[in-house]
C-alpha cells in the first residue's frame, strides 16, 4: 500500500503540472480555436528568463513573476504578429504556423541561454516526508497548491469580470461579439498573454523537481498536457485539471506497477484517452457543438 500512495502523489504532483499546461493550451483554443503546438516552447523561453533573473541575484519567487509579466506581452505579441494575419486561413497553416513557432522559438532559446544543461533553483525548500513508509514531497504539496490557486484566479477572471464576460462571448461567437462592440483583436491578445503567463509559471515550477534545465526540457511535458486536454475537452479549463491528474496518475501508477513498460509507459495514459474519446470524441468536459449543413 506505500508504494500505491507513493506512486498516487507522485501521479498527482506531475498532473498538476501537465493540468496548468493543458490550461494554457484551453485558454487559447477556448478563444480562438487553435491548438498551439509552440505552449512548451514559449513556457521554455520563459523559464530560461526566470534563470537569467535569478543567476543575477534576483529572489526566485520575484523573477517568476517578473517572467510571467514578460511571457503575458510576449504571448500577446506573438497573437498580434504571427497569429493574426493567418488566423482566418485553413486549420492546416495555423498548426504549421504554430509548428513553425515552436522550431523558432526553441533555436532562439538555444542561441539566446546555450544548449547546457542548467540548475534552476527551487521556489521553495525542499522536504520530503515518510509517514508510514509514504514518500510525500514538499513538490507535490505546492504544485498542487499552485493549481487551485490557479484555478480560484481563473475562476474569478471568467466569471466575475467584464474582461471573462468578453473571453466568452468571443469564444462563443466572436462575429456577434464585433457586432455588440467587444474588441475581438484585443481580447485574443490578452487570451495569447494570459496562456504564455501560466505556462511560464508551470515551467518555473515543474523544471526544480527535474534532473534540469535543457532546451528539451517541455517537449515531454506538453505531450502530456496535450493528452490531458484532449481527455478533459480543449474548451474546459475544468476539463483540463481532471484530464492532467488522471494522466500523471495513469503514468505514475504504470511506472510502478507495470515493470514490463518501463521506457514505453505511455502506452497506458494515451490508452486511456483513446478509450475514452472513442465514445466521446469532445472529452470528458469538453461541449459538443452541433452545426446544421
Amino acid at each position: 500500500m506505500a508504494l500505491f500512495f507513493t506512486q498516487l502523489l507522485t501521479g498527482i504532483q506531475n498532473g498538476a503540472v501537465y493540468a496548468s499546461l493543458a490550461i494554457a493550451l484551453v485558454l487559447i483554443f477556448r478563444t480562438t480555436g487553435i491548438l498551439n503546438f509552440a505552449q512548451g516552447e514559449m513556457a521554455l523561453f520563459s523559464t530560461y528568463v526566470v534563470l537569467k533573473f535569478t543567476t543575477n541575484g534576483m529572489p526566485v519567487w520575484i523573477a517568476i513573476i517578473l517572467a510571467m509579466a514578460v511571457s503575458f506581452i510576449g504571448g500577446a505579441l506573438i497573437e498580434r504578429i504571427v497569429i493574426r494575419p493567418v488566423e482566418r486561413l485553413s486549420a492546416l497553416v495555423i498548426v504549421i504556423v504554430t509548428i513553425g513557432l515552436f522550431l523558432a522559438l526553441n533555436s532562439v532559446t538555444q542561441l539566446a541561454f546555450g544548449s547546457g544543461q542548467e540548475a534552476l533553483p527551487s521556489a521553495y525548500p525542499q522536504h520530503t516526508w515518510r509517514p508510514g513508509g509514504v514518500l510525500i514531497s514538499s513538490n507535490t504539496l505546492v504544485l498542487v497548491g499552485v493549481l487551485a490557486l490557479e484555478c480560484g484566479l481563473l475562476f474569478l477572471l471568467l466569471q466575475r469580470t467584464k474582461l471573462g464576460l468578453a473571453f466568452r462571448g468571443v469564444a462563443s461567437n466572436p462575429e456577434s461579439s464585433r457586432l455588440l462592440g467587444v474588441p475581438v483583436g484585443r481580447v485574443l491578445m490578452v487570451g495569447w498573454g494570459l496562456a504564455a503567463a501560466v505556462g511560464a509559471l508551470a515551467g518555473a515550477l515543474v523544471i526544480p523537481t527535474t534532473p534540469g534545465l535543457v532546451p528539451s526540457s517541455m517537449q515531454g511535458i506538453l505531450v502530456f498536457a496535450f493528452a490531458a486536454a484532449a481527455l478533459g475537452g480543449f474548451d474546459s479549463v475544468f476539463g483540463a485539471v481532471v484530464g492532467g491528474m488522471i494522466v500523471g496518475v495513469a503514468d505514475s501508477l504504470t511506472i510502478g506497477y507495470v515493470h514490463a513498460l518501463r521506457g514505453i509507459d505511455l502506452v497506458v495514459p494515451f490508452g486511456l484517452i483513446l478509450f475514452v474519446l472513442l465514445f466521446r470524441p469532445a472529452g470528458l468536459f469538453g461541449t459538443t457543438r452541433v452545426e446544421r449543413v
